[in-house]
């Protein structure tokens, strides 16, 4: 009987390989030419423009969908003014973070700091209160003259971190340069939220939406093409079948044409394929990519939450279309049956909250009369997904 692991080896390396550049289909690459945002590339550029004639450039907002381009169009401009700096004595400093990726506003501060140049000695990574960490920014961008520009992605998990913290950050980042003596400091917002600003604080808005872009969806023919320009790149020729492509472009403009999608189902497709030994990519490979890819979203999404985030999953998928208070007492008990001490009810409708973010749940506010109002919660994924997701969890393996 051959050995599993040498059969694949063997089958990969007499295989033939269909994708040439595996790079250039993910979500990081920044093309050289970045098809149908012309007009979005001069507006980004020409808002940014004063930091090359050494003056402060507005705060930007720059809304869109996912997919749109909003983040490869920034970052393409911004390594452009880099290249340009490198070259002269002004002391320029671009820094990038996407809000999305940290679980705290110290965490994202600290993020922030470190590109700036600031050690663990100089901004230990927890300890200090967030309006110290706040003023050790400041004082590393005067100290140092930085003319520093801020680009903060998916600016409205800030926003919500915020919010949760009840710090006016958002605030103090809009008026920084009014603390600022010797350098000045640049905010760039990227927003998936078209009513993101309404969400605000009056006093932000005014600040933070000095200039703003917005970058429309794309279209399915403009992903098509976008598409094509990828796989000329990546693919070797003639290996992505007309039907296949048509599909990743139909999928992904159903979408609010999101290019993103469009270029992950085409990866995934194309290692579908590879691995089946196929020298093309089908309309089944774009088939079968499509559900991987959801599956996997959510499966992630649901293996990242920490216990008491996974028991108030389970508390809603066991009481479905419950009010937070039926759900806080489904976790009682759960709690109970894992052996752990339950969290407040307080604590529990903030995390339903920040669940519902996510969406995995969905909540709907109930009018009920003199009773109030109260807010019911209904999963948006399967109860075989979380089920077959938290089953390797030893802690839930009673309960699930």
């Amino acid at each position: 009987m051959s050995d599993p692991i040498d059969r694949l080896l063997d089958a990969a390396e007499s295989g033939k390989s269909i994708i040439k550049n595996r790079e250039i289909l993910h979500f990081t690459y920044i093309p050289t030419t970045i098809l149908h945002r012309n007009s979005e590339q001069e507006q980004v550029t020409q808002s940014l423009l004063p930091i090359l004639k050494q003056s402060r450039p507005s705060n930007l907002l720059v809304y869109g969908k996912p997919g749109t381009g909003k983040t490869l169009v920034v970052k393409k401009v911004i390594s452009k003014i880099q290249e340009r700096v490198e070259k002269s004595n002004f002391p320029i400093k671009l820094v990038y973070s996407n809000s999305k990726e940290e679980t705290t506003l110290y965490g994202l501060l600290v993020s922030l700091g470190r590109q700036l140049g600031l050690n663990e000695k100089e901004l230990p990574p927890t300890g200090l209160a967030i309006s110290e960490v706040f003023k050790r920014l400041l004082n590393k961008i005067d100290k140092e003259k930085f003319n520093a520009i801020f680009v903060i992605d998916e600016i409205d998990y800030l926003a919500q971190l915020v919010s949760k913290t009840g710090k006016d950050v958002l605030y103090q980042l809009t008026r920084a340069n009014e603390r600022l003596e010797q350098g000045s400091l640049t905010l760039v917002g990227i927003s998936n939220d078209l009513t993101f600003k309404e969400k605000l604080d009056p006093r932000v808005i005014s600040s933070l939406g000095e200039e703003e872009i917005v970058f429309t969806n794309y279209n399915v023919e403009q992903i098509k093409k976008i598409l094509e320009d990828r796989i000329h790149e990546s693919f070797i020729e003639n290996s992505v079948e007309e039907p296949a492509l048509n599909l990743c472009a139909a999928l992904a403009g159903g979408e609010h044409g999101d290019a993103r999608r469009a270029i992950d189902l085409l990866r995934v497709a194309g290692e579908l394929a590879e691995r089946q030994q196929s020298d093309k990519v089908t309309i089944e490979h774009v088939r079968e990519a499509s559900q991987k890819i959801e599956e996997n979203k959510e499966e992630t999404s649901l293996k990242s939450y920490p216990l008491h985030e996974k028991l108030v999953i389970l508390a809603i998928m066991k009481a479905n279309g419950s009010s937070t208070g039926e759900i806080y007492s489904s976790y009682k008990n759960l709690c109970k049956i894992v052996g752990r001490d339950e969290l407040t009810q307080r604590r529990i409708t903030q995390m339903l909250s920040e669940i519902e973010l996510s969406g995995i749940i969905n909540g709907r506010l109930i009018h009920q009369g003199i009773h109030g109002r109260t807010k019911k919660f209904k999963l948006t994924i399967s109860s075989e997904m979380i089920k077959k997701t938290f089953k390797d969890d030893l802690t839930l393996q009673d309960i699930v």
